[in-house]
C-alpha cells in the first residue's frame, strides 16, 4: 500500500510540536551534560528524550519505518540509508547553544522514501520558528511561503557556516583558511550554532549560501529539502551532487552563486562515520 504522505506529515508535525515544548521549557535550565567525542561534542538528557519521543511516536504508527538519528548513531549503530521509508532525525541541533541557553536550537527531521526527501521540518521552539517543506509543494515558515534571495553576486553574499565539533588540526586549518578567504570578499559570515538553522536561513532568504565540512546526514537532510523547495540549490562543496552521507554540504540561493563558492573554497574531506 502506498504511503500516505499527508498523514505522515500531520503525524510527525504533532510529535515535533510536543517535543519542541520540552526543549523550550528546558532552555534556560541547568543541563546535565555528557561529552561525546570531545569537550565540545555534547549530549544532554533532553537530546535523548526528544529522539526517543520522536522515534517511539513514529514507530507506533509506522512500525516498518527506519531511522537515522544522531543519538542512536553515537551509541554505536551504523548510519545506513536504504530505500525503506527512513526518518533522519537530529533531536536538538545546536546542543552547545542549548547547554548555554543561547536561543538557537531546533529539532531537524526529514522523511526519505527510496532515498528521495519527501518531508522536512526544522523547528526552533524557543523563538517560535517552524520551517516546513514537502517535495513539490514549497517551503514555509510558520505557514507562510518562503523563497531564497536569488543572489548571484559573490561579493554581495551573506554566508553561514560552523566551526564544527572536531578540532583535528587539518580540519581546523581548512576551516580558518576558508573563513579568511570569505571575509575578505563577501558581505559577511554568520554562525547560528546549528547547521539546520543555517540552511533554513538560506531558504528564508536571510543568508545567501551555507557550507560546512564534517556535518552528518541528520544535520542537513531537512535543510536540503527546505532549501530546494524554496528555490535554492544544494550540492557538494566541490560542485558535484549532494550526498547526505558524505559529511559535506553547500547550499545557495542560485546555481550561479554556488559555482562561485565552489571556486573559492579550500576543500576538506572528512572520514566517513562508521
Amino acid at each position: 500500500m502506498a504511503l500516505n504522505l499527508d498523514e505522515c506529515y500531520e503525524h510527525v508535525l504533532g510529535l515535533v510540536e510536543t517535543a519542541g515544548s520540552l526543549i523550550a521549557s528546558r532552555n534556560s535550565q541547568r543541563k546535565r551534560v555528557v561529552e561525546k567525542s570531545s569537550n565540545i561534542d555534547l549530549l544532554t538528557e533532553t537530546d535523548q528524550q526528544v529522539e526517543r519521543m520522536l522515534m517511539e511516536g513514529i514507530t507506533a504508527k509506522y512500525p516498518d519505518h527506519k531511522f537515522i538519528g544522531e543519538e542512536e548513531t553515537s551509541e554505536g549503530k551504523k548510519a545506513e540509508l536504504t530505500d525503506a521509508p527512513t526518518w533522519i532525525i537530529d533531536p536538538v541541533d545546536g546542543t552547545m547553544n542549548f547547554v548555554h541557553s543561547f536561543p538557537h536550537s531546533c529539532i531537524s527531521i526529514a522523511l526519505l522514501v527510496e532515498k528521495v526527501a519527501e518531508i522536512a521540518i526544522i523547528y526552533n521552539p524557543i523563538v517560535g520558528q517552524k520551517f516546513t517543506a514537502r517535495r513539490g509543494l514549497g517551503a514555509f515558515l510558520n505557514g507562510n511561503p518562503i523563497r531564497v534571495s536569488g543572489e548571484t553576486v559573490f561579493e554581495r553574499a551573506l554566508a553561514t557556516t560552523e566551526f564544527g565539533t572536531s578540532r583535528e588540526e587539518e580540519k581546523t586549518r581548512v576551516v580558518l583558511e576558508n573563513i579568511g578567504k570569505l571575509v575578505r570578499r563577501i558581505h559577511g559570515l554568520r554562525s547560528l550554532g546549528s547547521a539546520a538553522l543555517n540552511m533554513a536561513m538560506v531558504a528564508l532568504g536571510g543568508a545567501d549560501f551555507n557550507y560546512e565540512f564534517g556535518i552528518h546526514a541528520w544535520d542537513i537532510a531537512a535543510g536540503d529539502l527546505l532549501v530546494r523547495e524554496a528555490g535554492g540549490v544544494c550540492l557538494d562543496p566541490a560542485g558535484g551532487p549532494l550526498d547526505l552521507m558524505s559529511r559535506r554540504v553547500l547550499c545557495a540561493s542560485s546555481q550561479e552563486l554556488a559555482d562561485k563558492v565552489v571556486d573559492a573554497l579550500t576543500q576538506f574531506y572528512p572520514e566517513p562515520r562508521d
